[in-house]
């Protein structure tokens, strides 16, 4: 089991750095993010006819994990020279045994699936080898600060500071279908910090926090999955 993780150290490091970018660039937000890699066994050489299905979380009960942020991490995986697998293709083909209500959510209960001779036949049919699962979502996680705008004969303008954090919180769980088992597992938590002062005039600087969770995942899984050299 292979365990890669950005310490708290380095995180505060990072924010340090990241506001003073804020205030010198004058562009964007502050993004800091964790990484953690948990490999159950080694990385695998995808062949040529092989693909790879991202797929998100999707459960009755409301919860799921964006469809942009699934749609993220597939685009970004294509520029690693492996073969995607489209998720609502592939959820169509296996129709209805991939659906919210009776998804499996652990390799048992694909494996149980895959007793049924039809559905096997099916997922053979897709070339698909490996299943990345995400799960998790960004969420709100609080903001302040105070802004005016006021509106006379010559124009108008704003005067104040507002600023507001997100929290992106995702798991991928990649398994191999050739033995049903779970090959590891990249989680990801980064917190970003948009800001928006105004002298005059409001200037966002937009925090892309769900955008640098996507690419860290993507890179992480990069390493579980390394297209096999021709």
């Amino acid at each position: 089991m292979l365990r890669s993780v950005l310490q708290p150290s380095a995180q505060q490091r990072l924010g340090l750095v990241c506001a003073l970018l804020v205030v010198g660039a004058g562009s964007t937000g502050c993004v800091t993010a964790s990484v953690e890699h948990l490999r159950q066994a080694p990385s695998v050489a995808v062949t040529n006819g092989e693909a790879v299905v991202v797929l998100g979380r999707d459960e009755p009960s409301g919860y799921q994990t964006e469809a942009e942020f699934t749609q993220c991490v597939a685009e970004s995986l294509k520029g690693a020279a492996l073969t995607i697998y489209p998720q609502q293709r592939f959820i169509n083909q296996l129709f209805p045994w991939f659906e919210p209500r009776i998804a499996p959510m652990t390799t048992d209960a694909l494996q149980r699936l895959l007793a049924d001779p039809v559905i096997a036949q099916r997922l053979r049919s897709t070339n698909v080898r490996y299943i990345v699962w995400m799960d998790g979502a960004t969420r709100d996680a609080g903001n302040g600060g105070a802004m005016s705008c006021a509106v006379g004969p010559g124009g108008g303008a704003c005067l104040g500071f507002l600023w507001w954090e997100e929290e992106a919180a995702y798991e991928a769980s990649v398994w191999d279908l050739s033995d049903v088992q779970s090959i590891g597992k990249v989680s990801i938590d980064a917190n970003g910090t948009s800001y928006m002062p105004a002298v005059i005039l409001p200037l966002p600087l937009m925090a892309r926090t769900q955008a640098v969770a996507c690419h860290n995942v993507a890179d992480a899984l990069r390493e579980f999955l390394k297209p096999r050299s021709r």
